[in-house]
């Protein structure tokens, strides 16, 4: 039992939650590397939720309540973290929620499938009946009712060869992905640089407060760019302060 007094309570719950999505059959075997390769970036960050972060995100509440069939597209990771928020951030901004996995096999779909719909909700994906063009691999694999006809998809811890096919379609693509390098991070419309459970439930937040009228007026003006390049500037920031605080602790001059 980890006590809620240990620094780091928060990050350590949430590697309990994808170990727990392993044990369970959602995770797979490389989740748990793309996991620890989030937490590097959050430590980088500083573990909260920043302007750039907020930025985005209330851009993204925005554009996918005014879309026409917004998708969220989950996959193992995403389910054993922040199942439950998904649900409550898909109703609040009409959106549907289809399960796609890298590393597909149909034992997972379905555990992914019956987690959502022992939480409530039918989530689609088990059937698929569309492939996403000019794409290998089993990732392709969509709904026409889901993600094939999506004109905004919110893919969090995605992978970018998918991100760049589904812009190559001409969808507006929302990543959540805690490092700005990454090629889906790059590629995508609006990246969220932050980690998975805090955004989504400060999409929740957003989501309950805005009306189409507010929405429009956000999404007027975002720069993708400029989030990225805010992010890197932070993350530089935090390193440099860093630097000066453990040499001004060692006594060497900077």
């Amino acid at each position: 039992m980890i006590p809620k007094s240990h620094p780091r309570y928060e990050s350590l719950m949430k590697r309990e939650k994808i170990i727990e999505g392993f044990k369970k059959g959602i995770v797979a075997h490389a989740g748990l590397i793309a996991h620890g390769r989030g937490e590097t970036f959050d430590y980088l960050i500083g573990e909260r939720s920043e302007d750039f972060a907020l930025e985005a995100e209330k851009v993204a509440v925005a554009k996918m309540l005014l879309a026409k069939n917004a998708v969220i597209s989950v996959n193992g990771n995403v389910t054993a973290l922040a199942a439950k928020e998904v649900i409550e951030l898909a109703d609040n901004i009409g959106a549907k929620i289809e399960v796609n996995l890298f590393y597909r096999t149909e034992e997972r779909i379905k555990k992914i499938v019956e987690e959502f719909r022992r939480l409530g909700k039918d989530i689609l994906g088990e059937e698929p009946d569309a492939k996403i063009p000019n794409l290998e691999h089993s990732r392709a694999l969509c709904t026409k009712d889901g993600i094939y006809s999506a004109d905004v998809v919110l893919v969090p811890l995605e992978d970018g060869d998918r991100t760049k096919a589904l812009r190559d379609m001409g969808k507006f693509v929302i990543t959540i992905d805690l490092n700005p390098l990454s090629r889906t991070a790059q590629t995508a419309n609006i990246t969220i640089v932050d980690e998975l459970t805090r955004a989504v439930k400060n999409m929740i937040d957003f989501a309950k407060n805005m009306n189409v009228e507010e929405a429009k007026k956000e999404v007027e003006g975002y720069n993708n760019y400029t989030i990225l390049a805010k992010s890197l500037e932070h993350i530089k920031k935090r390193l440099e302060n860093l630097s000066m605080e453990l040499q001004s602790s060692s006594g060497l001059k900077t």
